[in-house]
């Protein structure tokens, strides 16, 4: 059997070789890509030929075009080997248009994926695909979104999980230093819930008019904030305050840092109902998730505050991030009275961008 070779090992831009498998068994296939450092530890598709083809049929443009360098080993991302990557996450050919915007926003400056991919601290980044092309290729925002069961979710967190792998270098140990790793450094993508929110589409607000949007926020696993009685919105985001006020996030000592406020349908229309925008939601939680300011000092030595926040005596309430515009608010998730805070990794800034084949 014939596959292209990855390439994976340099992430160069050049058309790839062929890969020689003499046994055509998955069995075989899994072992031959184990042999050489390749995969995330599941098993892989035959990334042949006509996959490949199929997965560029559905984009524009060079297969060979270099869409960004991607660190920490700099490998240049192509539109093919993104086609690789992603037959053997085992996408769909049609969501290859969110992928290629995916390497576009992992490759933007203040993502900072160098230091995501060097940290220490269990980052990954959350993928979330945003209007017309969610609906089209089947990506779940509602019921169950950061759960099993998408074909499109699945898959295609886990190809961006791959293409860090083969292009970007970041391997465990060598090329990602995250102590522990996480859960969701396997596959990390959803929808956001359109259908089911009060406001206008996330996308929209962040400047991007185009029919369909990926966002990139690199983050922890998602916290869980659950309410069930409340029929106001300041208790529901008094609670998601507390979730958000923890010394123990990289947040806390980093200004710069963003929490993604990823609400439930019910929470947000409570929210809505009482004449509620997006913007208060983000200027309520600035306000609510605080501690004196005496305190960030004894628990933290080594601050990447903004100058005001330096200035302020020990008993002032400090914010736990330095701006209410860190505070990003959308829909996801089905029925039940749960929502979900992200909190970032601190030195970076989430990206949307339209898609573009």
């Amino acid at each position: 059997m014939s596959t292209p070779e990855l390439q994976i090992a340099e992430g160069r831009a050049a058309a790839p070789d062929l890969f020689e498998i003499a046994d055509a068994s998955p069995e075989a296939l899994f072992e031959a890509y184990a042999s050489q450092g390749w995969g995330d530890g599941l098993p892989l598709v035959a990334p042949t030929p006509e996959r490949v083809e199929a997965m560029l049929a559905h984009t524009d443009g060079d297969p060979d075009e270099i869409l960004g360098v991607l660190p920490p080993r700099f490998g240049k991302a192509t539109r093919r080997l993104v086609a690789v990557n992603a037959v053997l996450a085992g996408c769909p050919p049609d969501v290859m248009p969110v992928l290629v915007s995916a390497v576009r926003g992992l490759a933007r400056p203040e993502l900072n994926l160098r230091g995501v991919n060097a940290t220490t601290h269990p980052v990954a980044p959350l993928l979330v695909v945003h209007g017309a092309i969610a609906e089209e290729c089947g990506f779940n925002g509602g019921i169950g979104a950061f759960g099993p069961g998408n074909r499109a979710n699945a898959t295609v967190g886990r190809a961006v999980r791959l293409i860090l792998l083969h292009i970007a270098g970041a391997r465990p140990g060598d090329g990602d230093a995250s102590q522990d790793g996480q859960p969701s450094k396997y596959s990390y993508c959803v929808a956001e819930n359109l259908a089911a929110s009060p406001w206008e589409a996330y996308a929209r607000a962040r400047g991007v008019e185009a029919p369909s949007a990926v966002t990139l926020h690199c983050g922890e696993n998602p916290h869980n904030v659950h309410d069930m009685e409340s029929s106001e919105p300041a208790p529901i985001l008094d609670k998601v305050a507390t979730a958000m006020a923890s010394f123990g996030q990289n947040n806390a000592p980093i200004a710069q840092g963003e929490y993604f406020v990823l609400l439930g349908p019910e929470h947000a229309a409570t929210i809505a109902a009482a004449g509620w925008g997006r913007r208060d939601v983000s200027l309520y939680l600035y306000e609510r998730a605080r501690f004196p300011a005496g305190q960030f000092r004894a628990a933290f030595t080594s601050r990447a505050w903004m100058p005001w926040m330096e200035g302020v005596a020990d008993d002032q309430l400090l914010p736990m991030t330095g701006h209410p515009d860190n505070i990003r608010v959308m829909v996801v998730g089905g029925a039940g009275k749960h929502s979900m805070i992200v909190p970032s990794w601190g030195m970076t800034t989430s990206v949307t961008l339209p898609v573009e084949p």
